[in-house]
C-alpha cells in the first residue's frame, strides 16, 4: 500500500508502491481510477482519470498489479460506455445522473444468462482463435473463442443458459474457458491474417459515394476546421451506412453532439431488419 506524495491536477505522485509501468491504481480514500504512467526510483506518477479535487498528500494508494484492461464477450455490442468502460445506464442507476466519484460497475452484465450452443466435443483439440460456441444475441451470432496463449484438449463442454463468468469448456490440463475474457488495452490481440479491403461501403452521401468512396474494413478521415461539418458527417455516416455493426466513440466532443447521438442513435430503425 502507497501513500499519496504530491497532486498537481489529474497528476498524482506516491511514493511506497513498487508499481510496473500502466498498472492501474485506486487513489484516495474515494479510490479513483488511476493509472501508473512514469517512474523515477520510488516515486510513481499516476494519471487519475477522475477529479481529485480534494484528494491530499497521504491518502493511500492502493496497486491492483494489473494493468487496464476491457471486458470482452456477449453483451458488449449495444452498450454505452465512458472511457473506462464503464455502463453509463447502470451508473446512472447507482448514483443518478450525475456519477459520484469512485464509482464503478463491470463493463458486462455478469448476471444476465446466455443460451451457449458448443462447436467442439470432448476429445476436440482446440488452440488460440478457435470457435469453441455460439450464443444468439440481438444483433445476430456471437462466436466465443479460446484466448490467446491458450490450447489443449477438451476434457467437458457444458451447453444451455449460462452466465458470462461461468465455464462452458474445461481442458484436459484444468484450464476453463468463459464466454467473457479480460484483455489489456495496450496489447494488440493476435490475428491470423490481415483482409485487403475489396467491398465499397455505401454511405448513404452521394458526393461521398461518387468521389470519395470507402472500402468496408478501410479506414477514411475528415480533416477540417471548427463549424465544418465533420461530426455531422460522421453522424450521418453512422447512421445511413450499410453496416450490420455500428461502433460510435466520441473523443474530445462537444456535449450536445454527444447528447444528439445518445438520444437519436436508439430511435433509429434498421431497415435491414
Amino acid at each position: 500500500m502507497g501513500k499519496i506524495h504530491k497532486v498537481t491536477g489529474p497528476v498524482v505522485v506516491a511514493t511506497g508502491m513498487n508499481p510496473q509501468m500502466y498498472d492501474v491504481v485506486s487513489v484516495g480514500e474515494e479510490g479513483l481510477m488511476g493509472e501508473v504512467i512514469q517512474i523515477e526510483g520510488d516515486e510513481a506518477y499516476i494519471q487519475v482519470y477522475e477529479d481529485t479535487t480534494g484528494v491530499k498528500p497521504g491518502e493511500p494508494v492502493e496497486n491492483t498489479e494489473e494493468p487496464l484492461s476491457v471486458e470482452l464477450g456477449p453483451g458488449l455490442l449495444g452498450s454505452i460506455y465512458d472511457g473506462l468502460q464503464r455502463p453509463l445506464p447502470q451508473l446512472q442507476n447507482q448514483t443518478g445522473d450525475f456519477i459520484a466519484r469512485g464509482e464503478s460497475a463491470a463493463g458486462i452484465d455478469l448476471d444476465q444468462e446466455f443460451d451457449f450452443t458448443p462447436s467442439v466435443e470432448e476429445g476436440d483439440e482446440v488452440e488460440q482463435g478457435d470457435v469453441i460456441g455460439r450464443v444468439e444475441v440481438d444483433y445476430g451470432t456471437h462466436k466465443v473463442l479460446v484466448p490467446p496463449g491458450t490450447e489443449g484438449t477438451v476434457a467437458q463442454v457444458s451447453s444451455g443458459e449460462h452466465t458470462v463468468t461461468e465455464t462452458v469448456v474445461e481442458l484436459e490440463d484444468g484450464e476453463e474457458i468463459q464466454m467473457r475474457q479480460e484483455w489489456p488495452i495496450r496489447q494488440e490481440r493476435p490475428v491470423e491474417d490481415d483482409k485487403r479491403p475489396e467491398v465499397p461501403l455505401i454511405t448513404g452521401q452521394r458526393v461521398l459515394d461518387g468521389m470519395f468512396p470507402i472500402a468496408k474494413g478501410g479506414t477514411a478521415a475528415i480533416p477540417g476546421p471548427f463549424g465544418s461539418g465533420k461530426t455531422v458527417t460522421q453522424q450521418s455516416l453512422a447512421k445511413f451506412s450499410d453496416a450490420d455493426i455500428i461502433v460510435y466513440i466520441g473523443c474530445g466532443e462537444r456535449g450536445n453532439e454527444m447528447t444528439e447521438v445518445l438520444e437519436e442513435f436508439p430511435e433509429l430503425e434498421d431497415p435491414q431488419t
